[in-house]
């Protein structure tokens, strides 16, 4: 029998939430991953070097199907056997353009639009995809980091500066769509001087979001403050800027 029988419940850990992270370069986006529980970096690009870090240089496509083989294979251990208990992708704007040059060396063609009809960036993203949601369904936290991109939205009334993350947009549709939690983390000037601060929820301004319902809309871009805003329910955290 497939129907349920009882409603499933809201899950409770952190570790069980896909999130998307983004914002300017030397931000602190990666300190702030490594502050997670057990993680192993997926580095699609240089940045560790000043961090103690467990990591997997992913040069190329083939590379991160490897890693993602080997995560899943120790997934297949007891809970308390496994060495990590999340995975940061860092960043994935570097990973989807592996994805793309990956399915174009496989079809034999120099640009997606060689195949015509759209097939080509069709088959990158279904390639990209594919591999994304078997690596968020294995029992560990997923963190992906993207760089920002400020573009120009136009309003009915006026052009407005918008930060999105700087993934194309066929490869940041399939991300924003499967990720539970957007944050976008930012410099912004106080009375007290600046200080970097997530935001959680979407604004004409900036890409974020929160599906769980936890957080406050503003925090510091400090994990254990966004850690406990998660499990406690606070609604602390960095005043409206």
């Amino acid at each position: 029998m497939l129907l349920p029988t009882e409603k499933k419940q809201p899950k409770q850990r952190l570790e069980d939430y896909s999130i998307l992270l983004y914002g300017h370069p030397k931000i602190g986006k990666s300190t702030f991953c490594s502050q997670m529980d057990s993680p192993i970096f997926l580095a699609t690009e240089p940045g560790l070097e000043a961090l103690s870090v467990y990591e997997v240089k992913v040069p190329d496509w083939p590379t991160f199907l490897r890693a993602c083989a080997e995560l899943k294979t120790e997934a297949e251990k007891p809970e308390e056997e496994r060495r990590f208990k999340s995975v940061i992708v860092d960043t994935v704007d570097n990973l989807w353009k592996s994805c793309a040059e990956y399915v174009r060396d496989k079809l034999e063609i120099q640009h997606e639009s060689d195949l015509g009809y759209g097939k080509g960036y069709a088959m990158v993203r279904d390639e990209f995809f594919r591999a994304i949601r078997k690596l968020s369904l294995l029992p560990y936290g997923l963190v992906m980091t993207s760089h920002v991109n400020m573009t120009e939205v136009k309003t009915r009334t006026a052009t407005i500066t918008k930060a999105i993350p700087t993934l194309p947009k066929s490869g940041r549709d399939v991300v924003l769509g499967m990720v539970d939690i957007i944050l976008y983390a930012e410099s912004v000037e106080t009375d007290d001087g600046e200080v970097r601060i997530l935001r959680t929820k979407p604004s004409e301004k900036w890409e974020a979001g929160d599906r769980t319902g936890r957080l406050p809309a503003n925090l510091p871009l400090d994990f254990p403050t966004f850690h406990e805003a998660f499990h406690n329910h606070h609604d602390k955290g960095a005043d409206d800027q």
